[in-house]
């Protein structure tokens, strides 16, 4: 089973949502729990929301990225 990108990043929004700074500490456990199970489909979507999690809550900019204008 796939799951889309919008649904990862819904679920990485309620999951930062619910538990804040700690987010990425909850996923990255649940994807190695599932791991150590030996649910490497499962493991993989929540590495997907690790990832979507770590974008949602990164402050500065990576490295040549370019930052957004915001002339308004």
């Amino acid at each position: 089973m796939t799951i889309s990108d919008p649904d990862i990043w819904r679920a990485a929004q309620l999951i930062a949502r619910r538990h804040g700074t700690d987010a990425r500490i909850v996923a990255a456990q649940r994807a190695d729990e599932l791991f150590n199970e030996g649910d490497l489909d499962g493991a993989a979507v929540w590495k997907r929301m690790l990832h979507a999690v770590e974008e949602l809550q990164r402050v500065r900019p990576k490295i040549g990225e370019a930052l957004p204008n915001r002339r308004g």
